[in-house]
């Protein structure tokens, strides 16, 4: 089989290039979101529902700051698409070097930033309670091993970048693998409760980044960097913080909103409550894989064809991807209304011995979260449109509309919601929120994706 570079990006037919970025990006995501999946259902049986509640509070710290990892790749990789397509490669390992040099920089300060002021930060994102302890346990054993995670999540964009969506989609198996693998040895065999799981997910963090390492040392990339490239350059810096930062807006608005929900809920109806929003969550995550790798896979075709100026390449990528995605959100919309019980059912133990306060949580996530899952998923098969139009702003660099479309769903229209409708309509108005946000964004992108086109696109 012939070498795939990121020329064939501007070459392939489109919907060959989606269909072969898309499956293995879609796959890996498949199975991270598995991880989150599985690991919460393991931990749910073997420490109990409150421990799903206690990760759930950890979850959007050690999640931001990767995120600073995925937000300074996806920046970087936009511009290295786009200098690829005009065959500038030395921008484009200067942009890489950069990249490795800001993620160790900023990621290092936040580890010991969020570890100085722990005893604050568990409390505001709703460790209260019994969660506490367990999510104090969880979070500082994990943020020890995020700045792994943050240059595993850069990384794994450059390689998308590079066309090469089968080494990417290793990358994401491997800490998925790992984590669920470390999870029955901390966890089952050794029974280290709380510290097994956050032991498992920093081993799998570990993992990945030395396969991402591996492969960009290996003649399988073209990121060919020298020592000069760490050094950074204040116009690259600046074009990959612009771009970057909405990534890490869409991200620290998902932190926010984690500190938001798990506080209402909390008032609402204690650590219950908090349970039904995470096994929600790491729906939220697992569920929509087929469309992320979507429009993953969009991202370096429409920014190298951009940077090429083939630009009818780049409306034909925007149409099939959005074609794609909408058809694969509106079966994975028909599952989750037909077997939410099921779902639910999953991720809470039968075992009759558990402790008094453990069997009334779980019988009150049973009844409470099946309709609140058809709620929040209630607009899925219309927000293909949205991730794309945002995600096509980003491709090409224009990262003011990038940010403010990426923000529309979760921070123009769902915070302001989700402050006013639960104390309208308690409980229902949180579930809501959700739905009336998608359609709310999915208009807007709409909107300003249809101008774009018919102004740059021609």
């Amino acid at each position: 089989m012939a070498k795939f570079t990121s020329e064939e990006l501007g070459k392939q037919p489109i919907g060959k290039l989606l269909v072969g970025q898309a499956v293995p990006a879609s796959i890996g995501i498949l199975v991270m979101s598995l991880n989150v999946l599985v690991d919460s259902i393991f931990v749910g049986n073997w420490i109990g529902s409150i421990a799903i509640a206690a990760i759930n509070v950890v979850l959007p710290v050690s999640f931001f700051i990767g995120a600073l990892g995925m937000a300074i790749g996806v920046g970087g990789s936009s511009i290295i698409s786009r200098a690829l397509g005009a065959e500038n490669k030395e921008k484009a390992f200067t942009t890489f070097g950069n990249q490795i040099t800001l993620t160790l920089i900023i990621t290092i300060t936040m580890v010991i930033v969020g570890l100085t002021f722990i005893e604050s930060i568990i409390p505001a994102f709703g460790g209260k309670g019994a969660i506490y302890d367990p999510a104090k346990v969880y979070y500082t054993i994990v943020l020890y091993g995020v700045p792994f995670l943050a240059l595993c999540m850069m990384g794994n964009t450059v390689i998308r970048a590079e066309g090469k969506p089968k080494f990417a989609m290793i990358a994401m198996i491997i800490p998925s693998v790992g984590n669920l693998l470390m999870d029955y040895v901390f966890i089952y065999v050794f029974d280290w409760g709380m510290a097994g799981a956050a032991w498992a997910t920093t081993v799998g963090y570990i993992l990945c980044f030395l396969y991402v390492g591996y492969f960009f040392f290996s003649r399988h990339s073209e990121m060919k960097i020298q020592w000069k490239h760490l050094g950074l350059d204040v116009p690259v810096v600046s074009e990959i913080g612009s771009l970057g930062f909405v990534t890490l807006a869409r991200q620290a608005v998902v932190s926010i909103i984690y500190l938001i929900m798990n506080n209402i809920l909390f008032a609402l109806g204690g650590e219950a409550m908090v349970a039904v929003y995470a096994i929600i969550g790491r729906m939220l995550m697992f569920a929509l894989f087929p469309v992320f790798g979507v429009t993953q896979a969009f991202l370096p075709i429409a920014g190298f064809n951009y940077g090429a100026r083939k630009y009818h390449r780049v409306r034909k990528t925007i149409n099939t991807a959005i074609t794609y995605a909408s058809l694969l959100a509106t079966v994975v919309f028909i599952g989750l209304m037909i077997f939410p019980e099921a779902i639910t059912a999953l991720f809470l133990s039968d075992n009759p011995d558990m402790s008094a306060q453990d069997l009334e949580t779980n019988a009150f996530v049973l009844e409470n979260a099946p309709n609140a899952m058809r709620w929040v998923f209630a607009a899925t098969p219309i927000i293909a449109l949205q991730l794309i139009g945002a995600a096509y702003f980003q491709a090409i660099g224009k990262a003011v509309p990038a940010l403010l479309l990426t923000l529309s769903r979760q921070g123009f229209f769902f915070i302001p919601l989700i402050l006013v409708l639960p104390k309208l309509y308690g409980e229902l108005g949180v579930w809501i929120s959700f739905p009336i946000a998608d359609v709310l964004a999915t208009f807007v992108t709409g909107y300003f994706l249809r101008r774009e086109i018919k102004r740059t696109l021609v």
